[in-house]
């Protein structure tokens, strides 16, 4: 039995789940995320706590068993509190403003690069050189930041580029010059 996949969902007041045969809906106070399920995985609804389980011992089974409870368990925590991403933009004349459902970035490119943003997924800049992106799905969430970091990854010797805000980008030494004087 998955350890991950056995022990229950639990979901807090506020939060309304519901069970069918093809997927899970999970309903809160920032919206509804659904999680469609495998063939052979269930889910059981118990008073404030769902279940996942799985028709039979295959590898695939064992592997969706405790993949599906934790994205049930995403989209509880999704639905209640949120998910959110922060980036910083690293370099002289690098920003980034939004226009609409458009992030403009201008990152030392000759063109301005624009990010289109999903609907569910909300973006704040506090100021040109910080991104937020803030939704209730998780993997949408982390999609979207890493759509923006794609567009100009921290490069090693300066540091320059897009990042977030706990990377730790490792800078290498530059070219290492010798002034030797010819006779």
């Amino acid at each position: 039995m998955s350890r991950i996949g056995k022990a229950p969902v639990e979901f807090p007041k506020g939060v309304d789940i519901k069970v069918d045969a093809q997927s899970v809906i999970a309903k809160g106070p920032k919206g509804s995320v659904r999680i469609p399920l495998e063939a052979g995985i269930s889910a059981k609804l118990e008073g404030n706590k769902v279940l996942i389980e799985r028709a039979e011992d295959t590898k695939l089974q064992r592997a969706m068993h405790g993949t599906t409870r934790a994205l049930l368990n995403n989209a509880v925590e999704g639905v209640t509190k949120g998910f959110s991403k922060k980036l910083e933009i690293v370099g002289v004349g690098y920003k980034a403003v939004l226009q609409g459902k458009k992030l403009s970035l201008d990152v030392g490119f000759a063109n301005t690069l624009s990010v289109t943003i999903p609907d569910g997924i909300t973006l704040n800049l506090p100021d040109p050189n910080h991104v937020e992106v803030i939704g209730i799905d998780k993997q949408l969430v982390g999609q979207v930041a890493a759509d923006i970091r794609a567009s100009r990854r921290p490069e090693p010797y300066k540091g320059k580029g897009v990042r977030y805000i706990d990377e730790i980008v490792r800078r290498k030494a530059g070219k290492a010059t010798t002034a030797t004087a010819k006779k």
